[in-house]
């Protein structure tokens, strides 16, 4: 899975439940309340679901690489966005948040500052997402708290985090391409180079000759490996552009999944570990929509399975 995209709160909920046996929607929201996950703008400047315990590696692993992207766009220099004014503007943050969780309408008020501010500060202090929203009763996740608050401070180091994350991503992905591992963590490629070495990886080649890296000892399933029926929500990271190469989105239904009105994707189904459909949740059903004709043992699974998943929202 690498870790969890969580911009829209019941997908991250559908990412899990088509992924755990006997998975209900309390138990993430508990886990949330329990702080035993949580999430954070991390990679990509994206809204990812984490485990405490990855929080802060992963956050402090791409905390230099994020800083340095972000002060490079150029509309971020033509307003006179520099490190010295972040840092000063996540210092008034710090004082006034420690008393307390913040909207972020709040915090836009205090900063005092156009959006850029209030969308960049979280690379200068380390913002969480907490309950009550975010979840799939409050699905806006516009409360925050300092992560130093909320989880603990931290005691990893940047390094640490990018051997984390390349774990994770090869764990979810892998064979893989560097460039495909740099894509999806959103840091200069110099940031992930300087800890390959340390790792023990396996190396292969794909058929046009490029590199491709995985753990070691990590499973190469068979080919003709079953695969089930398996409804995938938005967001869902498989079938982002960083795993285009897994061949999960057939190249003839891509546009079909993704748009410029959907830039998010739209809820997919998987026959045979292919993406073959869409779904919709609308008045307590599930309707699917193949891509192409499915036989009767494949549409009885698909079947079970959004009803399965109705029950979910239900």
């Amino acid at each position: 899975m690498g870790t969890l995209q969580a911009q829209y709160a019941p997908s991250m909920y559908i990412g899990l439940w088509t992924r755990l046996d006997r998975f209900e929607r309390d138990d993430l929201t508990r886990a949330l309340e329990n702080r035993q996950v949580v999430q954070g703008t991390l990679m990509r400047a994206t809204i990812h679901l984490v485990s405490a315990s990855d929080y802060w590696p992963i956050a402090v692993g791409i905390r230099g690489g994020r800083r340095e992207l972000w002060l490079k766009a150029s509309h971020r220099q033509r307003e006179g966005m520099t490190e010295k004014r972040m840092a000063a503007a996540a210092r008034t943050l710090r004082k006034r948040i420690a008393a307390g969780p913040m909207r972020r309408s709040e915090i836009h008020e205090l900063l005092g500052e156009n959006s850029i501010v209030t969308n960049g500060v979280n690379m200068w202090l380390d913002l969480v997402r907490i309950p009550p929203s975010g979840t799939w009763e409050r699905r806006r996740a516009d409360l925050y708290a300092s992560a130093d608050d909320w989880l603990g401070p931290s005691k990893a180091t940047a390094d640490e985090g990018i051997e984390l994350l390349v774990k994770r991503y090869l764990g979810g992905f892998g064979p893989a391409p560097l460039a495909d591992i740099v894509n999806w963590m959103g840091v200069p490629p110099a940031h992930v180079t300087r800890v390959l070495d340390r790792l023990k990886l396996r190396r292969f080649a794909d058929k046009g000759g490029e590199e491709l890296i995985d753990l070691p000892r990590a499973s190469l399933p068979d080919p003709d490996t079953p695969a089930p029926v398996r409804l995938l929500p938005t967001w869902d990271a498989s079938l982002l552009v960083h795993a285009r190469r897994t061949g999960i989105v057939p190249e003839e239904h891509r546009s079909r999944v993704f748009s410029a009105k959907t830039p998010q994707s739209v809820g997919t189904f998987l026959v045979d570990g292919r993406v073959a459909g869409t779904w919709t949740y609308e008045k307590g059903k599930l309707k699917t929509a193949p891509f192409g004709r499915l036989d009767a043992a494949i549409r009885r699974e698909l079947r079970e399975e959004a009803e399965r998943l109705a029950d979910l929202h239900a």
